[in-house]
């Protein structure tokens, strides 16, 4: 099918974002996985930009912009579809413990603080007001707070939305504007060419568009290499009996590691933020955090029935701000990581993106919101800059110089100078992994995908360590299991690889390794997941056991090279399978690249000696007393196995040869 805007993603940031865009005349599909899995369901609605305590200039600028916005844009969506969306502005009430003077208040995640200035002062560093209340004050205000509360503050401007009722008036108006709405569909990767989304691969087929929206949330990692990470909230509600006394709640509480937002028939209370992924449930932990922390502020929740348990996951980034706007295709936008004020920022969202997809106004968006923020240049002063010339030149002489004549490695039709490729995990430091990485002189360096996204130790900061301008950026499937997994990585892979500047780089070192203990490669899975790779244009370098009959089908199905193990991953035992390797050197009309299991130089140039057209070594150098001299021997090593490669070796005998000749010696 093809649309004039697809939206990927069906909370409600990409159906504001859809009723929007419908509104000003264009076709709009919104793909949808699990409409009751999306952040707006961890929400209680709050539009609390005064109580957040926001101090991010560019980010509180927007949300106070969002809040003023929700009146008349709440009205039109009711009037389109007949339906409440539960907005009230009723302001919000921050109550203050004694020993939270001058620590924080406005937590909406257990062990989140916000400082305080001064009780004399509004904390908000806006022009809404702000009215600090003492102890007395703000009991008479709201009866039945805890005895413990000294006092709060009332942001009068702060407002609430039913957060469940909106969502459901955004699919109504959707559906009645002529949105398109297609649930149960998974995205599973862009379709790229030139700088453009050509369509994008579902679980329904490929989804084809004028334009693109990056709007799933907590799940927008998934599909490009954004800092955007899940951060599960739970929540639970209680029913507030039938009798009524002088005791109800009648305002929104904000306190210190909770909130409590009193419905028509139900308090809401939430909610936790933790930081585990996507694992699903309420916790016991969890819900008695929220229980203790609510009944402290007001005590008298303590007698009403639990109603429900819920959670969320709410799409964070590391400095908690949204991704919005261009991206790194001209027809790709983004909207997404609004962590904890999605249902804040969904009006003012919908109108910017919309302004900049129709109207071409990139300026509407300051560059606090731009992905780009994320990209920190290298540092000149890293050895990757600063010894990589010496490096190259030192005292050895230039092949070129030698009498004899080599071809450059082409892999995929690219060109390097350097047969050897490096990694860049099991480093002691980065600092470790960037002197390694110049002393080796390579030109290709393998990237664990996985590792990178999940910033597991070692990896934190690998995109701004290496100048991915001299780096060819090799993107592996490590840690993927099956083919499907390693699939989905390798997308991945090519959108990190774009992010960090290398748009036509489509290479992946595909790995399938679902045995965990000897960590030997699949062969089933790599041949599925390396046709399917191929198809989808990726130049294809896969790991495999030495395997001379599988080397040459996944040399049939379009592999850029095949990379046969000398021996298990990690193990440093050297060649083990030469064999084999040999009738695959011999057979093969793509590089073929040794990988896994050197453990020295001497090793390293057998492998070269046998005719491999390159080597993949990293634990080797890694895991040595010092990585950089070891990263230098094995550079050197490469190079001297080439050389007696192509010089050709001396043929074995059985019997002995002199040197020195025997006629013409000198006699007595």
């Amino acid at each position: 099918m093809t649309s004039e805007i697809v939206i990927i993603g069906g909370g409600v940031i990409g159906l504001a974002i859809a009723v929007e865009l419908k509104l000003r005349g264009t076709n709009v599909t919104v793909l949808c996985r699990d409409f009751q899995a999306a952040a707006t369901h961890a929400a209680a609605g709050m539009l609390a930009p005064d109580a957040e305590n926001i101090t991010n200039g560019a980010m509180l600028s927007l949300c106070l912009r969002s809040r003023a916005l929700y009146p008349d844009w709440t009205r039109k969506l009711e009037e389109l579809t007949s339906l409440n969306t539960g907005y009230r502005p009723c302001g919000i009430l921050a109550p203050v413990f004694e020993e939270e003077r001058g620590m924080g208040h406005g937590a909406l995640g257990i062990g989140k603080n916000h400082p305080i200035p001064p009780l004399s002062h509004s904390p908000t560093p806006s022009s809404s007001p702000a009215y600090w209340l003492n102890k007395e004050a703000i009991h008479q205000y709201q009866p039945g707070l805890g005895d413990e509360v000294v006092g709060g503050w009332w942001y009068p401007e702060d407002a609430q939305v039913d957060n469940k009722a909106l969502a459901h008036v955004l699919r109504t108006a959707a559906e009645s504007l002529g949105v398109e709405l297609k649930d149960g569909i998974t995205v599973e990767g862009f379709l790229q060419q030139q700088g453009q989304v050509v369509g994008v691969q579902t679980n329904a087929g490929i989804i084809r568009a004028a334009h693109y929206v990056l709007a799933s949330g907590a799940w927008s990692n998934e599909l490009l290499p954004l800092p955007v990470l899940p951060r599960k909230g739970q929540m639970l509600s209680v029913r507030i009996p039938e009798f009524t006394t002088e005791l109800d709640l009648k305002r929104i509480l904000f306190g210190q590691n909770i909130y409590i937002v009193p419905r028509r028939d139900r308090l809401i209370i939430g909610a936790t933020s933790e930081d585990v992924g996507f694992t699903p449930n309420n916790t016991p932990e969890g819900i008695q955090k929220l229980l203790q922390a609510a009944i402290r502020l007001y005590p008298q929740l303590k007698h009403y029935p639990i109603q429900e348990f819920w959670w969320g996951f709410r799409p964070a980034t590391p400095d908690e701000l949204p991704i919005l706007g261009t991206s790194h295709c001209q027809n790709l936008t983004f909207a997404t990581g609004h962590y904890r004020n999605g249902i804040l920022l969904t009006p003012v969202t919908a109108v910017l993106i919309a302004d900049l997809i129709l109207e071409q106004k990139p300026d509407s968006l300051p560059t606090d919101f731009h992905y780009s923020r994320f990209q920190s240049q290298p540092s000149t002063s890293t050895p990757m800059l600063t010894n990589s010339a010496n490096f190259s030149n030192g005292n050895r002489p230039a092949i070129s110089t030698l009498p004899i004549q080599d071809s450059p490695l082409i892999i995929a039709g690219k060109t390097f100078q350097s047969r050897l490729m490096t990694g860049t995990g099991k480093y002691r430091s980065i600092e470790e992994m960037q002197q390694s990485v110049a002393a080796s002189d390579c030109q290709i360096v393998t990237v664990a995908v996985r590792r990178v996204q999940t910033k597991a130790p070692g990896h934190e900061g690998l995109a701004e360590a290496l100048d991915w301008t001299k780096i060819w950026m090799l993107p592996n499937t490590a840690g993927c299991q099956t083919a499907e997994e390693a699939i989905r990585v390798a997308r991945l892979g090519r959108e990190m690889a774009k992010l960090l500047g290398q748009e036509d780089n489509n290479f992946v070192k595909l790995e399938v390794i679902p045995d965990l203990k000897y960590l030997l490669p699949d062969p089933i899975g790599t041949l599925q997941a390396a046709e399917q790779l191929v198809k989808e244009g990726f130049a294809v370098l896969p790991y495999i056991n030495a395997d001379p009959m599988l080397a040459k089908r996944l040399e049939e199905v379009g592999c850029a090279t095949v990379m046969p193990l000398a021996s298990p991953i990690g193990s440093g035992q050297g060649l083990k399978t030469t064999a084999n390797i040999q009738i695959i050197i011999e057979n093969a009309k793509v590089p073929v690249v040794v990988d896994a299991g050197i453990g020295s130089p001497s090793e390293a140039a057998q492998a070269m000696e046998l005719g491999a057209d390159a080597l993949l070594i990293n634990s080797a150098i890694a895991l040595s007393a010092n990585p950089a001299a070891m990263a230098r021997a094995m550079n050197l090593a490469a190079v001297a196995g080439r050389l007696a490669y192509l010089a050709g070796r001396m043929p074995i005998k059985n019997y002995a040869s002199p040197s020195s000749p025997l006629t013409g010696t000198i006699t007595n």
